[in-house]
This record gives structure tokens, sequence and C-alpha cells, in this order.
């Protein structure tokens, strides 16, 4: 008899740099140092400290390769880091970061929107995203019943909420922050 596989790990692929220093040391691994970037994963959001191999150089908002196979210009995933453990100059770059993340993986954020349930009985997900109210909700519940969402334009187009992209990263922003209690997006 074998025993049941436990689902694979999730590991990040790629990361956004939000902020390096060539000679860093690191903050979550003690007496690590050389080239330390701020990241954040694109999949799952969350903040890296990330150790870049010798001589390599970087560009905020660059994204970066950090999957286990054949990884080039970064040695090692160091750590998760909490926002207020990160830089100043990468909390700014977070929110441009954010929208560049959003709208490269647009069907991604399409899917959660079409698929998005009530929380609570109360509460829905889609309520949660800054810029949907009660009557977008219901607009937008009436119109995924007729036929999914297919783009950031298409929900545009149909239910009249302006700028999604910007929206969401709004939320992604106040859970990276801490200013949310729930997370819709990133992954603790």
């Amino acid at each position: 008899m074998h025993r049941a596989q436990s689902p694979p790990r999730k590991y990040e692929e790629y990361a956004y740099v939000l902020d390096f220093n060539a000679r860093g040391k690191s903050s979550t691994v003690r007496g690590r140092d050389g080239i330390i970037i701020t990241g954040i994963g694109e999949d799952r959001l969350t903040l890296l400290e990330i150790l870049g191999t010798p001589n390599s150089t970087f560009e905020i908002g660059e994204k970066i390769y950090i999957g286990k196979e054949g990884r080039t210009k970064v040695l090692s995933v160091l750590g998760k880091m909490d926002y207020d453990q990160i830089s100043s100059s990468a909390q700014s770059e977070l929110e441009n970061v954010i929208e560049t993340i959003v709208t490269n993986n647009e069907e991604k954020f399409v899917t959660y929107l079409n698929n998005a349930q009530p929380l609570t009985p109360r509460i829905h997900a889609l309520e949660l995203i800054p810029g949907i109210g009660k009557t977008y909700m219901k607009t937008m519940l009436e119109e995924r019943e007729k036929k999914k969402f297919e783009s950031y334009e298409d929900l545009q187009e149909r239910v009249g909420f302006k700028d999604p992209v910007k929206h969401i990263s709004e939320r992604i922003i106040d859970e990276i922050t801490g200013e949310s209690r729930m997370n819709l997006f990133v992954k603790r």
C-alpha cells in the first residue's frame, strides 16, 4: 500500500524586483550578504528577499526567474518579508509593479472575478475590491451568469466598472500592507 501523495508545494517561478542592494546584508538569513533583492512573487504576491548571482545587474520592475531549474541571475530565495521590513523605495515601487503584474496576468484575475463567491452570507468577495459596491457587484453577477467575462475590457464594457487593474491592484496593496483582514489574492 502506498501513502497518498501530498500536493507539491507551490513555488514561485517569477518575481519582480522592487529594490536591490549590490552590497546588502540579508534581513531574513543571518550572515548572508551580497546582492540582496527585494521582490514580489508573480503568482502568490508575497514579498521575498532574494540573493542575486555575483556581478549580475538588476533593474527596478524587472521580472526575474526564481524557479527551481536553471536560474541565471538568482542564487537563492532567502525568505519571505513583511511590508514593514522592506525599504521605503521598495514600498514606493509596489504600486507600479503590482499594476504590471495585474496587467500581465489578465486571464488569472478575470478568472478570479468570474468565479468569486460570497465569503459570508453578507459579504461577497467582489465587494472587497475597491470601487465595486453593491451596484457593480449585482451587475457583475448578472452579467457573468449570461457569459463569463473574457477580459478587463469586456468587464468594463458590460458592467461599466472603470479601470479594473487599478482597483484590483489597490486591493492587493491593502492585503500586502496588512490593511485588510481577509486575503483574496495574496497567499500568506
